[in-house]
C-alpha cells in the first residue's frame, strides 16, 4: 500500500484520489484553503482518505501528486517532497495563470519549471492531458483492443516505471515522452492533448506536435 499526498482538491486531485483509493490506496489530500473545506470530499472518498495541509500532504506522501493551478507552481513545498516521485498534471493556461515567457517562446515546460522549483524531487508528468472524468471511467483491462493511453515524462526512469504501472493498474497503456524537454509534446493545443487515443494513436500524435502554438 502506498500513501499518495495529493495537493491540489480540485477535479484532477480528487479523480486520482478516487482512483488510487480503488486500488487500495490511502490518500492525504490538501487543497489552497484548509482542511475543514474538504470535509465532504473527504466524506465522499471514505475512510481511506484524509484532509491536511499542503506541506502535512507533502509530508506524509510515500507520493506526491502537483494539481494545482500553473501560475501558484511556486507555492507548492519544497523540502516535505525531497526525494520523492512528484506526479505532476500542471497545464499553462495562460487566461489563468498570466504569461509566462520562457513557455510562450519554447524554451521551457510546464513540468520542467516545477522539476526546477523541486531540485531533490523525482517529477514526472502524469494525467495532464485527460479529461477528469475520464480518469475513473475510461480504463479496460490490459491487452484491450483500443485501450486509451496516456503520456508520461521524466528526467528519472524510477519515476516513468511507476506512472507505467500505475496507468496499467488504473487501465490505460503508457508512451513515454521523456526527458522533460520533450514533455511539451502532450501540452495543450497539441495533437495529443485531451483526446481519447490508443497507444499508436498518441505516440503519432506526438511525433507530430509543433513546439510553439
Amino acid at each position: 500500500m502506498t500513501t499518495f499526498g495529493i495537493i491540489g482538491a480540485g477535479n484532477i486531485g480528487s479523480q486520482v484520489a478516487r482512483a488510487v483509493i480503488a486500488l487500495g490506496h490511502d490518500v492525504v489530500i490538501a487543497n489552497s484553503r484548509d482542511p475543514q473545506s474538504l470535509s465532504a470530499l473527504i466524506d465522499d472518498l471514505g475512510p481511506s482518505a484524509r484532509a491536511a495541509t499542503a506541506q502535512e500532504a507533502g509530508a506524509a506522501g510515500d507520493v506526491v501528486v502537483v494539481t494545482v493551478p500553473l501560475g501558484r507552481y511556486r507555492e507548492v513545498p519544497v523540502e516535505p517532497l525531497a526525494g520523492k516521485i512528484v506526479l505532476d498534471t500542471n497545464n499553462y493556461y495562460w487566461e489563468r495563470d498570466g504569461r509566462i515567457d520562457e513557455l510562450d517562446s519554447g524554451k521551457a515546460t510546464t513540468s520542467g519549471l516545477l522539476q526546477e522549483h523541486l531540485p531533490t524531487s523525482k517529477v514526472v508528468k502524469a494525467f495532464n492531458h485527460i479529461g477528469a472524468a475520464d480518469i475513473t471511467t475510461d480504463g479496460s483491462p490490459s491487452g484491450t483492443p483500443g485501450r486509451r493511453a496516456l503520456a508520461v515524462s521524466s528526467d528519472h526512469p524510477e519515476a516513468v516505471a511507476f506512472v507505467e504501472d500505475l496507468y496499467d493498474q488504473i487501465g490505460f497503456d503508457a508512451v513515454d515522452v521523456s526527458p522533460l524537454s520533450e514533455s511539451w509534446r502532450v501540452e495543450r493545443d497539441r495533437p495529443a492533448y485531451v483526446v481519447k487515443q490508443d497507444k499508436a494513436e498518441l505516440a503519432a500524435n506526438l511525433a507530430k506536435a509543433p513546439r510553439t502554438i
